[in-house]
């Protein structure tokens, strides 16, 4: 993984974590690696994915069965389409329709756009 500098480490390892989820490689109900584990394959410090599992745990997407490990939650791929959701919103959108606004652009072009990439997908 090629961490950036834009972001604490921990935060981009839950955004890691969430992307394995919502795209069914780590099945909700089913065991997550240990922290341990992810920070070697990550090439992290352990106390790294440790915050990144306690920041997940405080969001109710991982839960921690004590002498068992970490568990992906049954409802998390619903938890963490909202909180990604939200953070999209907040912190996205804002510099997105900053620079719409100083190239004139319109929601019917960007809608346009949009439609263009979902056939290209």
């Amino acid at each position: 993984m090629i961490f950036n500098d834009q972001q604490p480490i921990y935060l981009q390892i839950a955004d890691y974590v969430c992307e394995q989820v919502l795209a069914r490689k780590w099945q909700e109900g089913s065991r997550a690696p240990s922290v341990r584990e992810l920070g070697v394959s990550l090439e992290v410090n352990p106390n790294t994915v440790l915050r990144s599992y306690d920041f997940l745990q405080n969001l109710e997407i991982i839960n921690n069965k004590r002498g068992v490990g970490y568990f992906i939650q049954e409802d998390a791929v619903a938890k963490i389409i909202v909180f990604k959701k939200e953070r999209f919103f907040d912190d996205e959108l804002p510099p997105i329709f900053r620079t719409m606004d100083l190239l004139d652009i319109n929601m019917n072009e960007v809608e346009s756009a949009y439609r263009n990439y979902k056939q290209q997908q």
